[in-house]
């Protein structure tokens, strides 16, 4: 296979490197990825300055963009040929819940899926990466089994969140779906030396609703968690309701 790798924490990450490496196990690796952090950026393009790639050593560019540019320039200029599979990671902390909306992680593994390529987003759910290291040996495991997709659907990529725990103490994978999750006291509000009014948004306190079967659930019982995420954001089951309201102008 010839496989794209990237992430959101910028191409000198720790995490890029372990998953680069364990890829190594699919096939041919080629890394593109941003020059510098770029968390949370979701799926923001880079429309009204030009970008710039540069090559660090062969197999290896970064971006002086987000991790949505990555991608597209990745395909569209740095890349010999278009790759069998996009894998972007493993991220510096958790993407569950809500914070899949937010993710550059994602975003990246989403914007492969949009351009028709399978696409996997590994994320590490721990602030400290201490047991990031070890998880090598487990995704040159996983991932192929995540290549193999048989009949998968085409809008669909796999986001992927592991626990924060050795390695070698990880129970399985589970299969889940999203938790929820609401931030309180996250915007923080006042003044520079100058008295100048500023705000910074992070921080406050998580709190999260993850019943069984969720990606938070699974990771705080020491799981692999494996959830399946579609780009159609339809509420299909409501189609007929909205359309019972005869709206018009």
């Amino acid at each position: 296979m010839f496989i794209l790798c990237t992430n959101d924490d910028g191409y000198l990450a720790p995490g890029l490197g372990v998953l680069s490496e364990a890829a190594k196990a699919l096939g041919d690796v080629h890394v593109v990825a941003p020059d510098r952090e770029q968390s949370a950026q979701s799926h923001a393009l880079t429309m009204h300055f030009p970008l710039r790639a540069k090559q660090v050593r062969e197999g290896v560019h970064h971006v002086d963009g987000t991790p949505t540019d990555c991608v597209a320039v990745a395909l569209g200029a740095l890349l010999e040929r278009k790759p069998d599979l996009v894998l972007s990671g493993i991220n510096h902390g958790p993407n569950m819940g809500e914070d899949v909306l937010y993710s550059g992680t994602v975003a990246a593994a989403m914007e492969a899926t949009i351009l028709g390529i399978p696409a996997v987003a590994v994320s590490y759910a721990g602030r400290d990466a201490a047991h990031m290291q070890s998880y090598g040996p487990l995704l040159e495991a996983l991932l192929p089994q995540l290549a193999t997709r048989g009949e998968f659907p085409a809008e669909t990529l796999l986001n992927v969140n592991l626990p924060p725990i050795d390695a070698l103490a990880v129970r399985g994978v589970q299969v889940t779906r999203l938790a929820r999750r609401v931030y309180a006291d996250s915007l923080t509000r006042a003044h520079d030396p100058n008295g100048r009014e500023y705000f910074w948004i992070g921080g406050g306190n998580v709190e999260w609703s993850a019943p069984e079967g969720t990606d938070f659930h699974a990771v705080n019982e020491g799981y692999v968690s494996v959830t399946p995420l579609h780009l159609d954001l339809t509420n299909h089951a409501l189609i007929q309701d909205v359309a019972a309201w005869n709206l018009a102008v």
